[in-house]
C-alpha cells in the first residue's frame, strides 16, 4: 500500500502535466493558425495532429488524477501558472514555432519519464504506464520535429 505522502508527490505530478499538456493545447493552436511560409501545408497540418493528442492527454490525465482522489487544474491562469513550459509567443517564423516545440517536448519528455518514477514509488502501475505510453508518443514526434529542423537526433 501507498504512503499517503506518495499519493500525493503523484497528484502533483498529476496535476502538473494537465497543465502542461493545456498550455501545449493553446500554444499548438496558435501555431496551427499563424504558420506561414512554405512549410505551412506540412505543419499546420502536423500542428492539428499534436494539439489534438494533447487535449486527449489533458482529459486522460485530468481524469486519472480524478481517479485517484486529486483535483485537476482546470482553469487556463492555474495551468500557466503550474505548467513547466510557456505560452506561445506571436510573429514566430515556422522554424522559431518548432524549435520551441522541440525544446517543450524534451522537457515535457524528461518530466513524464520522472512521473513514471513517482507512479512507481507509489504502486501506482496504472499511471505508470500512462506516462511512458504518452512519452513514447512524444520522443516519437519529438524526433520529427528534430528531423525537420535538420537537427542530429540522440
Amino acid at each position: 500500500m501507498a504512503r499517503s505522502e506518495d499519493t500525493q508527490a503523484l497528484k502533483e505530478v498529476l496535476n502538473h502535466q494537465v497543465a502542461n499538456f493545456t498550455v501545449l493545447w493553446t500554444k499548438l493552436h496558435n501555431y496551427h493558425w499563424y504558420v506561414k511560409g512554405h512549410n505551412f501545408f506540412s505543419l499546420h497540418e502536423k500542428f492539428e495532429e499534436l494539439y489534438n493528442t494533447s487535449g486527449e492527454y489533458v482529459d486522460e490525465i485530468a481524469e486519472r488524477l480524478l481517479a485517484i482522489g486529486g483535483e485537476p487544474v482546470a482553469r487556463l491562469d492555474e495551468a500557466l501558472k503550474e505548467a513547466s513550459i510557456e505560452d506561445a509567443e506571436y510573429d514566430l517564423t515556422a522554424d522559431q514555432m518548432v524549435r520551441q516545440l522541440n525544446k517543450d517536448f524534451d522537457l515535457i519528455s524528461k518530466e513524464l519519464d520522472k512521473g513514471k518514477d513517482v507512479a512507481e514509488e507509489a504502486g501506482d502501475d496504472r499511471t505508470a504506464d500512462m506516462f511512458i505510453g504518452m512519452n513514447t508518443e512524444l520522443e516519437k514526434n519529438n524526433w520529427m520535429l528534430k528531423s525537420f529542423l535538420g537537427k542530429d537526433v540522440q
